[in-house]
């Protein structure tokens, strides 16, 4: 289902994706047309068309840093975080830090000029986030404000904050475009999902990614992960941002990060299945993920499927890919139910999958 749950198959959307907007290299696809890079909102300042920029940039560039992450191997990336909770930890994007890898280092860039080493506290490749550690324990620096997601409405005023082709300190401003969006984004070894995924026009770039989406009283309503662009006429993508921008929002990241601050890691919970989309017909309508394997005493096994079921409903939707079991456990818990109708022999039976820790 999800890279971190080995017992459930994932699948990408059939739109090919570029890697999101972190700067150095660039990974991915394209997918329908479009690349996607690597990359309480209900305010009281600033009016329903624009927030005071100034002001905002005032408040929050005190708490974004700028990552340079540097590999054993000479690969090196920049990217952006912001200072969530006292004792210097920096929420980011996984594929932020990721050039450094195994044996490589990180650097933090405050917005006065000073500099730190970092550590890795935690990742979670799967919702691409990733906390880090300033050595220095950013003594004496702000934290950022921490919003609302939930309050946020289509065509509310944000602005975005971070390094753009490593020019830190950079603010750009713009709305919310449109809420909820699902963005997967395939790189070379695992599928990254975006779940409730911000769309906004401010501009983001590479460079950009792991840095603050903000309402216009500088709270983080967002951390930006992602543009898409339009590939030329031979296809090739590339590009900076042309007003398609994705963050995911605090309400997804800040669990998350407080789960790798905690323990390290971020365990999703699993269903405990393997499944894949059923070929394409000629009937549009008839959805079904064909169960390839059950793992014994797991949450579907003790909900009673068995292989050779076909999953036709997943909370209630129709369920044509396996990106839907992804999206179920990222926005739940262990111990979440969650209804699944499956057919066997011709008859349809309804279960609650109780989901369990990895």
């Amino acid at each position: 289902m999800t890279p971190a749950d080995p017992q459930t198959e994932t699948r990408s959307l059939p739109v090919a994706w570029l890697a999101a907007v972190a700067g150095a290299a660039v990974l991915g696809a394209v997918v329908g047309g479009v690349v996607v890079h690597w990359g309480s909102s209900s305010s009281s300042a600033g009016s329903d068309r624009v927030c005071p920029a100034t002001t905002v940039a005032d408040k929050v560039l005190p708490s974004v840093v700028t990552i340079a992450a540097v590999g054993a191997d000479g690969r090196s990336g920049t990217g952006t975080g912001e200072l969530i909770q006292n004792g210097g930890y920096v929420l980011t994007n996984e594929h932020v830090i990721s050039p450094a890898g195994a044996g490589g280092h990180l650097v933090l860039h405050y917005s006065d000029g000073d500099e730190t080493s970092a550590t890795l506290v935690g990742e979670d490749a799967t919702t691409d986030l990733a906390v880090l550690k300033a050595d220095d324990g950013a003594e004496g620096r702000p934290l950022i404000d921490v919003g609302s997601s939930g309050d946020l409405r289509v065509g509310r005023p944000v602005v975005a904050l971070g390094a753009p082709l490593g020019l830190s300190s950079t603010v750009t401003a713009g709305i919310v475009s449109a809420l909820g969006r699902h963005v997967p984004i395939p790189s070379e070894n695992h599928v990254a999902h975006l779940v409730d995924a911000i769309q906004t026009d401010a501009a983001i770039n590479p460079g950009n990614s792991g840095g603050p989406l903000v309402d216009c009283d500088g709270a983080l309503v967002g951390v930006n992960t992602a543009i898409a662009t339009v590939p030329n006429s031979q296809g090739v993508s590339g590009g900076g941002s042309v007003g398609l921008g994705f963050a995911i929002p605090v309400g997804v990241a800040e669990p998350i990060a407080e789960q790798l601050i905690t323990t390290g890691s971020a365990n999703h919970p699993v269903f405990g299945v393997r499944a894949q989309p059923l070929p394409a017909s000629g009937d549009a309508t008839s959805p079904g993920l064909f169960v390839t394997e059950v793992v014994p005493g797991g949450p579907a096994a003790q909900a009673g499927l068995r292989a050779g079921d076909v999953i036709i409903e997943i909370a209630g939707e129709p369920a044509r890919s396996t990106d839907q079991l992804v999206i179920a456990t990222l926005t739940r818990a262990a111990g979440d139910q969650v209804t699944l109708t499956y057919e066997r022999d011709g008859s349809s039976h309804d279960v609650d999958v109780t989901l369990a820790a990895p």
